[in-house]
């Protein structure tokens, strides 16, 4: 075995950096990643059960988009008994270049454990509603005699929020006496039968009406007394089912991208290596130069708002082949911090709220633009995508749909950031 310097060894080390960003590299040649792929047509979690075709129509003409990304999300050590997979789609048309809609992202979800994520979710959103619960109970626990002039039999006072049906005053049981709703007519509502016979005939109470009846009647009423005298925060029900759009056939789905596996590798960096700030450097002028070309250069290369590209093209140049940042609850790589998504992702990540559970979303993939490059590379002219990166956030707790049984597969809709291409620096 030849020698080796452990001095040398060490300063090596020194020079290179690596990250917890997991890179994506696209490939035609296959990989252990059997899942994952850049372009091609989706494939689902169930091939029996796919997505709604609404969910990947483009906002701007209505039409299905063409797939850029399928991920394997699978996080076994976060999200235990989660089968996960991320989509990307776009929209091909050019009228619909830049346009809020033409760019959206699906989360697939198989939950295999009891306690679904949607529960999770739901239980650590109103957390911070807990505290005002707790302060409120006191006032709560009469709230059945104030509305209703019912008075407790129990020990103690009841609570009308109580899931005990000997307290609860919506319980349609019939056998618990202590119901004022119930229209069951005990013997105790009518005098002994030794006693008709020397008063006028008694008259008899109406005939209760059906249950379906019943209910329709007694439910809104309720609610309304309830949420305009306690103005409680009624947790919504989940409403119909929205209208089938089935997913169409292959056929029928637009031309897709070229398809590529993907491999992956932790991204590493070279500290020796001189940054875009350093390169861009440009000498004093000369102020015998009647030419004004060298300061606004100069201007344009210092200008605060270029630090952030400059910064981001000089992070991509260290490994120019990446189609994809990875990086669970990490932190993106923008390409601007002036536009939408850069105000809204660049002092701390503020993306909007999960629409399924109402939990918090965190960053979890990126496209780059060398992805344009490896999609596009059939395409012919410069007429094509004109973004500079796609980051999608997706629930921080891998809620499921709603309605969705243990096994079986579900699609969210997740939020997904694009910051376009700005003018002049395409090429």
């Amino acid at each position: 075995m030849a020698p080796y310097d452990s001095d040398s060894s060490i300063d090596d080390a020194d020079d290179y950096t690596e990250t917890n960003v997991l890179l994506g590299y696209a490939s035609k040649e296959p990989t252990e990643d059997v899942v994952s792929q850049l372009g091609g047509y989706p494939t689902w979690l169930d091939p029996n059960s796919p997505p709604s075709a609404r969910l990947a129509r483009c906002k701007g003409c209505g039409d299905v988009m063409t797939l850029l990304l399928q991920l394997d999300g699978d996080l076994p050590e976060v999200f235990p008994g989660h089968e996960r997979r991320l989509y990307v789609f776009a929209c091909r048309r050019k009228t619909c270049k830049r346009k809020d809609g033409s760019v959206r992202a699906l989360r697939g979800v198989r939950v295999g454990v009891v306690e679904k994520g949607r529960e999770a979710g739901r239980k650590k959103a109103k957390e911070e509603e807990e505290g005002e619960r707790k302060e409120s109970e006191p006032a709560q626990r009469g709230i059945g005699e104030s509305l209703f002039g019912i008075e407790s039999t129990t020990a103690g006072p009841a609570n009308p929020f109580s899931l005990s049906p000997q307290a609860n005053p919506f319980s349609t049981s019939s056998s618990q006496p202590t119901n004022p709703f119930s229209t069951a007519i005990s013997q105790s509502d009518f005098p002994p039968l030794s006693t008709l016979g020397a008063k006028p005939p008694q008259k008899l109470p109406p005939p209760p009406p059906p249950p379906r009846e019943r209910q329709q009647q007694q439910q809104p009423t309720l609610q309304a007394t309830f949420a305009s005298k306690l103005k409680l925060d009624l947790s919504p029900q989940a409403g119909p089912e929205p209208p089938e759009d089935p997913w169409p056939s292959a056929s029928q789905l637009p031309d897709p991208y070229p398809t590529y596996h993907l491999d992956a590798d932790f991204e590493t960096l070279d500290n020796t290596k001189p940054t875009a700030h350093a390169q861009s450097t440009l000498p004093t002028p000369d102020p015998e130069d009647s030419t004004n070309s060298t300061k606004e250069d100069k201007t344009a290369y210092e200008s605060p708002l270029d630090k952030p590209f400059l910064a981001f093209a000089d992070r991509l140049s260290q490994n120019p082949l990446q189609v994809l940042r990875y990086e669970f609850k990490g932190t993106p790589l923008l390409y601007s911090k002036t536009d939408g998504v850069g105000r809204l992702l660049s002092h701390e990540i503020r993306m909007p709220r999960c629409a399924s559970c109402g939990g918090g979303r965190v960053f979890e993939v990126q496209l780059t633009p060398q992805a344009i490059a490896e999609l596009e590379v059939e395409e012919e002219g410069f007429d094509g995508m004109e973004w500079g990166t796609v980051v999608m956030g997706v629930c921080g707790v891998d809620c499921a749909p709603a309605r969705l049984g243990v096994g079986e597969v579900g699609y969210v809709e997740e939020w997904v950031g694009v910051q376009w291409e700005e003018v002049g620096r395409k090429g």
